[in-house]
């Protein structure tokens, strides 16, 4: 079994362009507060009803880049679910690239950030993402996963705390706010890293849906100590986190799931947690 999956996995990486041109779709889809989104939809063979997965991008810190922002791929992260029957969707969230609307994810000032509530339209924009892609005819409307990585990854830990229905498992790798800002003293660092402990804990007080968190040692957004003070306050206030924190890869960890040799780390992992979801 794990040969054929690999073999699939393959195939998928080295005939993306194929792929892509014979089963990609660019869709727009309605967003909160009349906005429109935009999202690359990926199909894997078949017509028939295919769970849905989606995929949620960062945020680049510095914000002039919002705009300019080309469609994510997630090229390994997205082959490796349609090499499993995933129907693959990547939105683009309000205020980023060519979606519509405005960015609705600002978390105020560096020295008091609301994560919280940015982090909850983030999770608006992934709402609106799933609740579209389950009216298409090939969507398994009962059978979704959310994934996100830094920002994304934060988006799919606010959405966890609305429970959404038909969402069976959550995976996080690196989410968080705020990495890499300037701060009053002149460095560079993580915005008030205790607002993101406090802001977990709120989420995981109502959240219900299992969590994947992934976590790389030598992640300059988020160090290891914070990603596991984030994940102990998002469980104990009653959240389903289970926090897996790895070792150093490749120059920067934070970029481990959008890297094309990341796969061998992040996939056993990832396949235990499917496996045990109902």
């Amino acid at each position: 079994m794990r040969l054929r999956a690999l073999a699939a996995l393959l195939f998928f990486v080295l005939a993306w362009p194929a792929v892509a041109q014979e089963r990609e779709q660019i869709v727009r889809m309605p967003g909160p507060g009349g906005s429109n989104l935009i999202a690359t939809v990926l199909r894997p063979p078949g017509e028939v009803r295919q769970p849905l997965v989606v995929i949620n991008h960062g945020s680049p810190a510095d914000g002039s880049r919002r705009a300019t922002m080309e469609r994510p791929r997630y090229v390994t992260l997205s082959s490796w679910f349609l090499a499993r029957g995933y129907v693959v969707a990547l939105p683009m969230r309000r205020g980023y690239g060519d979606s519509g609307g405005t960015w609705a994810e600002g978390y105020g000032f560096c020295d008091t950030p609301d994560y919280f509530n940015a982090g909850l339209q983030s999770a608006s924009d992934i709402q609106a993402t799933i609740d579209y892609m389950r009216s298409q005819p090939y969507v398994a409307a009962d059978r979704t996963i959310v994934v996100g990585q830094s920002a994304g990854g934060w988006a799919a830990i606010a959405l966890s705390s609305r429970n959404p229905p038909g969402v069976s498992g959550m995976i996080n790798f690196a989410g968080g706010r705020g990495g890499h800002q300037k701060l009053a003293g002149g460095g560079i660092g993580n915005c008030t890293p205790s607002a993101l402990v406090d802001a977990a804990g709120r989420y995981g007080a109502t959240a219900r849906v299992p969590m994947l968190w992934i976590y790389a040692e030598n992640d300059s957004f988020f160090e290891p100590a914070l990603a596991q003070r984030m994940a102990e306050a998002y469980d104990k206030a009653g959240g389903k986190a289970t926090y897996k924190p790895l070792g150093p890869f490749d120059r920067d960890g934070h970029s481990l799931a959008g890297a094309s040799n990341g796969t061998p780390v992040w996939s056993p992992l990832v396949e235990t947690f499917l496996s045990g979801l109902r």
